[in-house]
């Protein structure tokens, strides 16, 4: 069914399958998955052995698979990390889709995932098509805002061209850095992940794959949502987690 909802919030069977009640078996599995992943288990297979063992709806698997990650890209990932400071004067490249789906999705208080790399992701499942909701403008703004704190000299921007109304979306960003004379570019792409990971220069994503082979990377919706969003409804998925 088409997705009509004008807001990123939350499922209709969210607030019960991520009642805090649940935490502690959600914490368990993405524990367990981590430690499949890290000894060398293909996602999809460990996923349902996890999944299956703790009795999981979809949804839930979903969460746990976007919070989990071996101990060796966890690894990897923290030494490839950035701090704000690092950013001062320089251009940042942002996944664009997935930067603002996470924010838009904190301002609408849909639930986000506190993963083994600390990185922030939602679960708004989108695939192929990306919907303008209430909350994106302010999701760009905040981007914005963001942005200026961090003393960035210019931000780029790279947005999935095959997604339905990206060139609208990127359009949207390019007019709001106009409207506050922010030094900003946009870019569509066939393959931003592919491009992004080929950048010698920061980038902002909380995209696993893009993680595990970019150069330098900076925690970018964490610290919009952790700065400007008060209101968010974080999962600490990886509560007490070990992936050695």
């Amino acid at each position: 069914m088409p997705d009509n909802r004008k807001h990123r919030g939350q499922y209709p069977a969210d607030a019960k399958l991520f009642l805090d009640t649940q935490w502690p078996k959600l914490q368990q599995a993405v524990r367990d998955l981590s430690w499949l992943l890290s000894h060398g288990y293909v996602e999809r297979s460990a996923l349902k052995l996890v999944g299956d063992r703790y009795r999981l709806k979809e949804r839930q698997r979903l969460a746990v698979m976007r919070s989990a990650c071996s101990h060796q890209a966890a690894l990897h990932r923290r030494s490839t990390e950035l701090d704000g400071g690092a950013l001062k004067g320089q251009e940042l490249h942002l996944d664009g889709f997935n930067v603002l789906i996470s924010i838009e999705s904190a301002l609408s208080k849909a639930f986000l995932l506190d993963g083994v790399d600390s990185c922030y992701r939602d679960i708004a499942s989108i695939h192929g098509t990306y919907r303008r909701v209430a909350e994106t403008k302010d999701a760009i703004l905040l981007a914005g805002y963001a942005l200026n704190a961090l003393s960035v000299e210019k931000a780029i921007w790279y947005f999935d061209k095959p997604v339905s109304n990206s060139g609208r979306l990127k359009q949207m960003v390019l007019e709001v850095a106009a409207s506050q004379n922010w030094n900003w570019d946009a870019h569509l792409h066939f393959n931003p992940d592919k491009k992004l990971i080929e950048l010698q220069e920061p980038i902002a994503s909380s995209d696993g794959i893009v993680l595990d082979k970019a150069d330098s990377w900076f925690n970018f919706a964490r610290f919009v949502i952790d700065s400007f969003v008060q209101t968010a409804k974080v999962l600490p998925m990886a509560e007490m987690t070990c992936v050695e």
